[in-house]
């Protein structure tokens, strides 16, 4: 049940979180900016996006109108409304790991194999920056068998962006508001009733989307469709057709079963079964249309004017910052790029500087930028935005606290930035095919043993997960 309190529902909370820091406005702005000239490449380069595809090649191996077609598909693109719309796990919001989304099918009469453009994130154990992959994938690869980067999955069927297009494409952006249900849905039947916690399916909705998704499985007379409402509950809708004339489709029969029972049914897209994340922040007072992605706030709330985030943290940046020092207020600021005291000489200082490298206790102002240094306040802000690949916005933040020409001391701030970094050299040694996780490693054999000509030895591939 929503509530108006962000405590009071950590999945509500988890939401308001991720629409803060995973999307910063100004990826939005540059990605929007590139995309509006017609650059596809930068945008996606501004979005996080690491593209694995070449257009020569395509047209290659696929054809030149698969090329022009997927050519289109990616000038429409925006990728930061895809990562705004991406799958996401809690409790921390992170890009679903090992998950591959279909965003266009390239199906061709007489095709021998499935043309798809898809966009993947890396396993968790690489998923550094929570970078994006976009790529073309065509069925070809046996498992086991993957090219580099490897550790990317087969598409998922729960996450087919293919039949909700205004999660990902500028011009289709608008529809959102009628996929959501937010101008007005039928009311489910009584089938309804068997499902747990409705309030959190979008369950006016299924009908339509599960008609939408039998037709585009050559299914247009209707049938059933398995609905996924968690790790071990399946519903399996039995839809009929939609008759001219009717409101819409019907749903025919619905009943409860275990995972596995809908087996070989088209499975309902994760993004029709649940309620649209911004709806709800929206409908419980948390979060104001005018914060919300460009494109989505045109959607469910067309006119209402953008507004700019509220910046947490870094209140050293702003001015001057006082300290009890000795019974005293002093303050303590920037001047020339670096936090210093301001009610002190530097003669002071130097003392006080000297005392403290001879393990003495320094003045309160030196304490005071150097726990700012060390554990600043609003050291958890700059964590979350690593960990959502902001990197530019963390260290705007560092340096709108500390001053540009900071040299950070040894401390918990310093450690979170030298881990994000060696989290971006892990993800590139993933990419480049070069690390496995450390569990696949230490299966792998430490020699080749001798074997005769006639068996030659095939070490086992590494496991991702």
């Amino acid at each position: 049940m929503l509530t108006g309190n962000a405590s009071g529902d950590s999945r509500l909370s988890l939401w308001l979180r991720v629409r803060e820091v995973a999307v910063p406005p100004h990826m939005i702005e540059t990605a929007t900016a590139r995309r509006i000239a017609g650059d596809w490449a930068g945008a996606c380069a501004a979005a996080g996006f690491d593209v694995d595809l070449d257009l020569r090649t395509v047209a290659r191996v696929h054809g030149r109108d698969t090329a022009s077609r997927l050519r289109a598909d990616l000038r429409l693109m925006a990728p930061d409304l895809l990562r705004w719309h991406m799958p996401r796990t809690a409790p921390d919001g992170f890009l679903r790991p090992g998950t591959t989304a279909v965003l266009a099918r390239y199906d061709e009469p007489g095709g021998a194999r499935p043309v798809r453009l898809v966009a993947r994130t890396a396993p968790a154990w690489a998923d550094a920056g929570q970078r994006i992959g976009l790529a073309v994938w065509d069925g070809r690869v046996p498992p086991g068998r993957e090219p580099r980067p490897r550790g990317y999955r087969a598409p998922d069927a729960r996450f087919r962006l293919d039949l909700h297009r205004h999660l990902w494409d500028a011009s289709r952006s608008g529809e959102l508001r009628e996929r959501a249900g937010v101008s007005g849905s039928p009311a489910p039947g009584r089938w309804a009733e068997s499902v747990p916690d409705p309030e959190r399916f979008a369950l006016g909705r299924w009908a339509f989307e599960a008609a939408l998704l039998l037709k585009a499985e050559d299914r247009a007379d209707g049938g059933q469709v398995a609905v996924r409402l968690g790790a071990r509950r399946r519903l399996l809708l039995d839809v009929g057709r939609h008759s001219p004339g009717t409101a819409g489709p019907e749903v025919r029969s619905a009943r409860l079963a275990r995972a596995g029972a809908g087996a070989g049914l088209p499975v309902l897209p994760h993004a029709a079964t649940w309620t649209l994340p911004d709806l709800e922040l929206l409908r419980s007072g948390l979060l104001p249309a005018g914060r919300l992605h460009p494109l989505v706030a045109s959607a469910l709330a067309p006119g209402v004017p953008l507004s700019a985030p509220a910046v947490e943290g870094a209140e050293l940046g702003g001015g001057a910052r006082q300290v009890d020092c000795r019974g005293a207020l002093h303050r303590i600021g920037l001047v020339d790029g670096r936090l210093t005291p301001l009610d002190h000489d530097p003669a002071e200082i130097r003392r006080e500087e000297l005392l403290a490298a001879l393990t003495g206790t320094p003045l309160p102002c030196l304490q005071a930028i150097d726990s700012a240094h060390r554990r600043p306040d609003w050291l958890t802000d700059v964590r979350d935005r690593l960990a959502h690949g902001d990197t530019a916005g963390a260290l705007a933040l560092v340096g709108s606290a500390l001053g540009e020409q900071a040299r950070l001391r040894d401390g918990e701030l310093s450690d979170a930035l030298q881990e994000a970094a060696r989290r971006g050299v892990r993800h590139g040694l993933f990419r480049a095919g070069l690390a496995a996780p450390a569990f696949a490693r230490k299966r792998l054999p430490a020699r080749k043993p001798s074997r005769p000509e006639s068996h030659p030895y095939r070490p086992r591939q590494a496991i991702s997960r």
